[in-house]
């Protein structure tokens, strides 16, 4: 199953409208949105409705709202993956609190954003960060994942850079 992973979009619909645009993004059937901020995957969801679905959580950026999710777990072919913005596990400094979080979840992914920074560490734990798809820190482009999940089978990630 392709997925599409997508963080930090602060606002920028625009971004997001590009992001779709880019052939990498054709066929998507799910896309993760790690936060910064909701109305944004909520856009994402208006955009792509009826051709993927979209999870998200909330992040630093945003508002508390009653039900606001931090951290979600979504299983899809055979994987499960720990999904959160990862301000609350200190990302900026290491990943190992997230990794433990996602293993006491039974997660084999774990998906953050905050850094504006993209990650893919393989490893008993895949860690995967976007990086940013409007305000990267990384690079003069913004960025988002693309990643091919199937049952048995350890990700196939594509790190997608646009302008």
């Amino acid at each position: 199953m392709k997925i599409g992973i997508v963080s930090d979009s602060h606002g920028s619909t625009n971004a997001i409208d590009r992001m779709l645009a880019h052939p990498a993004a054709q066929g998507v059937m799910l896309w993760l949105h790690a936060g910064d901020i909701t109305p944004d995957a909520e856009y994402l969801a208006m955009m792509t409705e009826g051709r993927a679905e979209v999870r998200y959580v909330a992040g630093n950026s945003d508002w508390p709202e009653p039900g606001a999710r931090y951290d979600d777990v979504v299983e899809v072919a055979g994987h499960r993956i720990f999904l959160t913005h990862g301000h609350m596990y200190g990302v900026r400094f290491t990943t190992k609190p997230l990794c433990d979080a996602a293993a006491q979840s039974g997660c084999d992914i774990a998906v953050y954003g905050h850094t504006h920074v993209a990650e893919i560490s393989p490893g008993r734990i895949t860690v995967l960060n976007p990086g940013s798809v409007a305000r990267p820190r990384d690079a003069m482009q913004g960025s988002f994942l693309i990643v091919e999940l199937e049952r048995g089978q350890k990700p196939d990630c594509h790190l997608i850079r646009f302008a």
